[in-house]
C-alpha cells in the first residue's frame, strides 16, 4: 500500500472572478469544475487542472471573501510548485509574467532545479519548475491561451513550513510511507532547512518539501493561502486501509466522505497542516462531458434539489 503522489492542493480566494481570470487566462489551466464547497454551499469551489482533470494536476480554490488574509508562518503550506517542460518554457514564462506585470524572481538556476517564483494577485506563493529530469505530467489543454509546448503540466511539489521537523517527518515516513531523499539549507539568510520527501515513483508530482523554521510565528489560514494538501490513492479499498492505518497511529481522521468526483478522508498532522487522502476516481467527467467541463455550475446529486437556492446565493462569474 503506497500513496502514488500529490492529488490536489486546495487554496482560498476572496475574489472569485479575479481568481478564475488568473488561473485560466494567465496560467492557462482549464477550469474543469465550477462547483460549490460541499460543506458551505454559499461558496464556490473551483478546480483548475489539465485538459481532462487528471489527479495530480488540480489546484482548487474555496471562494471565501469574508475571512482575513492569510498570514505566512509555521503550520502552513507555503508554496505550490508547478511543472513546465523545460528551461525554454521557463524563459517563455519569464516574459509572460513580466508582460502581465506580475512580480517574479526571474529564472533561478541550480543543480537541483531551475525555477521562477511569483505570487498570484492575492499573494498565493507559486513557482514554475523546469521538469527537465522527468518530462511528463498531465495533458495540456489545446484551447488554453498558453501554447501547448509551454503549458503547466501539473504539480511538481508542495512546501510545508513547520517549526519542528521530527513530528511531521514521523507522520510522513512511519504512517504515510514517504521517503526523505535530500536535505538543503536555504540561502535566503534565514538558514532554514528544507527536507525533500517523496512517495510512490518519486520525482515531480510525488514530492513534498518540508521547511523547518523554528523562528517563525504560527501562520494563519485565509485568502491568499492554502487550506489543505491531498495525496493520491488509487481506489476506495486502499482508502479504507489508509484510514485504519491512521487510526492505528493514534491520530484522529474523518469518516470517508463521498465528494462525488472522488472520495476523501482528512486528518491534521502534528505541525498543524491539514492532509487529505483522495481516490483517483471517478473523476470530473462523472457529470459533464469532457468537451464541456467547467462551463456550468456542477452540483453533486445530493445538492441538486437545492440548485435554485444555491445559484441565487452565488455571484455570477
Amino acid at each position: 500500500m503506497q500513496l502514488t503522489g500529490l492529488h490536489h492542493v486546495t487554496a482560498i480566494t476572496a475574489s472569485a472572478a479575479e481568481n478564475v481570470d488568473f488561473y485560466t487566462q494567465l496560467l492557462g489551466l482549464r477550469l474543469v469544475k465550477k462547483s460549490v464547497n460541499q460543506d458551505d454551499v454559499s461558496a464556490y469551489h473551483f478546480f483548475y487542472a489539465d485538459a481532462v482533470g487528471s489527479p495530480g494536476t488540480d489546484i482548487t480554490f474555496f471562494d471565501w471573501e469574508h475571512i482575513p488574509q492569510a498570514r505566512k508562518g509555521a503550520g502552513t503550506i507555503s508554496e505550490i510548485a508547478l511543472r513546465v517542460p523545460n528551461i525554454q518554457s521557463l524563459s517563455w514564462w519569464e516574459k509572460r509574467l513580466s508582460a502581465a506585470h506580475i512580480d517574479h524572481t526571474g529564472i533561478v538556476e541550480s543543480s537541483e532545479q531551475n525555477l521562477i517564483r511569483f505570487s498570484d494577485t492575492e499573494g498565493q506563493a507559486l513557482a514554475l519548475v523546469d521538469d527537465r529530469d522527468a518530462p511528463g505530467g498531465g495533458i495540456p489543454w489545446e484551447h488554453s491561451p498558453v501554447p501547448v509546448e509551454h503549458a503547466v503540466r501539473g504539480m511538481y511539489s508542495v512546501t510545508l513550513t513547520v517549526r519542528a521537523l521530527e513530528p511531521t517527518a514521523a507522520v510522513l515516513t512511519e504512517v504515510l510511507g514517504f521517503r526523505p531523499i535530500k536535505e538543503i539549507t536555504s540561502t535566503n539568510g534565514k538558514n532554514h532547512t528544507h527536507i525533500i520527501f517523496e512517495t510512490g515513483p518519486g520525482g515531480p508530482g510525488a514530492q513534498l518539501r518540508v521547511e523547518v523554521a523554528p523562528d517563525l510565528p504560527p501562520g494563519r489560514q485565509g485568502w491568499g493561502g492554502v487550506h489543505h494538501i491531498a495525496f493520491r490513492t488509487p481506489d476506495a479499498e486502499e482508502q479504507i486501509n489508509w484510514r485504519k492505518r491512521i487510526l492505528q497511529a493514534g491520530m484522529q481522521v474523518t469518516d470517508i466522505i463521498d465528494r462525488y468526483y472522488f472520495k476523501s478522508i482528512y486528518f491534521r498532522e502534528p505541525g498543524g497542516i491539514l492532509y487529505e487522502i483522495a481516490t483517483d476516481g471517478p473523476g470530473f467527467t462523472a457529470d459533464e462531458h469532457i468537451d464541456h467541463l467547467g462551463e456550468r455550475l456542477a452540483l453533486p446529486p445530493f445538492l441538486e434539489p437545492e440548485r435554485e437556492q444555491i445559484e441565487a446565493n452565488l455571484k455570477p462569474i
